[in-house]
């Protein structure tokens, strides 16, 4: 199988590396066009296949062919790389925002799957949402869940909406999760303790919540209510917590990005 990524950013760079250290393809097997030189001559050293600066006959010869450029780029692209595009091949996307049917129309091809990964796919724990069109087979579907798998876990939803959805939760997620984290940091600095012990204090109490949830059936509720005694300090937090109503703000914070992903994917 070859692999072609088209964009060596973060999140190209990201799978690549994936695949490669879970054996799924050899660098000889993985093939990058980046078109930034600096980039390239940068991917070229990292050893994650072979790196190209422009379109060329070798994109009709990669089976898989990953999208991992900015939206805002995606015009531009399409039109340079489509003399080389097979109807045959799969394309995998992970731009935000894209529409399937908007990749359909701009290179010919109908076998598309449309994925939304997170950042911590970056140390193989990323959260990945996709869904696909009816003409990718399911040998190809299964095929490319293997390939996100290795970043992490995925999800298949029918309706791609949901992955705009997914966006919103996921997608942007991690951002909610470093903001709390800090919130707490500075909380704990605000205290007497110093940077170090505030930051450690916020990360191994998330860690720590994290795995008491995943190693339990309790729900989110429900571990509040262990965590939680009357009268005491936790629920004098959350006491202010309601007054300020800090859940519907958070709440009303996600359904923003929601908005905007919609926005995005209709422009």
């Amino acid at each position: 199988m070859r692999i072609l990524v088209i964009g060596g950013g973060n999140m190209g760079l990201t799978f690549a590396k994936s695949f490669l250290s879970t054996h799924i393809v050899t660098p000889e097997q993985m093939v990058v066009l980046e078109k930034s030189e600096e980039k390239a001559i940068e991917l070229s050293r990292l050893n994650v296949g072979t790196i190209y600066g422009e379109p060329g006959q070798y994109i009709r010869e990669s089976d898989l062919i990953i999208l991992a450029v900015k939206p805002q780029d995606f015009k531009d692209l399409s039109l340079r790389i489509k003399p080389f595009i097979d109807p045959q091949q799969v394309v995998l996307s992970i731009m935000a925002g894209v529409k399937m049917d908007t990749i359909v129309e701009a290179f010919g091809t109908p076998k598309v799957v449309r994925a939304m990964p997170n950042l911590p796919a970056q140390v193989g724990v990323g959260m990945t949402v996709f869904t696909s069109l009816p003409e990718v087979s399911r040998i190809e579907l299964v095929t490319v869940q293997n390939l996100i798998n290795s970043t992490g876990k995925a999800i298949y939803v029918e309706d791609e909406n949901m992955v705009d959805a997914a966006t919103a939760i996921s997608g942007s997620g991690p951002a909610y999760v470093f903001y709390i984290m800090h919130g707490l940091i500075e909380a704990a600095h605000q205290m007497g303790f110093t940077q170090a012990e505030s930051e450690l204090l916020s990360y191994q109490t998330f860690r720590g919540a994290v795995e008491l949830f995943n190693k339990s059936e309790y729900n989110c509720e429900e571990w509040i209510g262990k965590v939680m005694s009357k009268g005491g300090t936790t629920e004098a937090a959350f006491r202010v917590f309601r007054e300020e109503k800090t859940r519907d703000g958070f709440i009303k914070g996600v359904h923003g990005a929601l908005i905007r992903a919609k926005e995005l994917s209709k422009s």
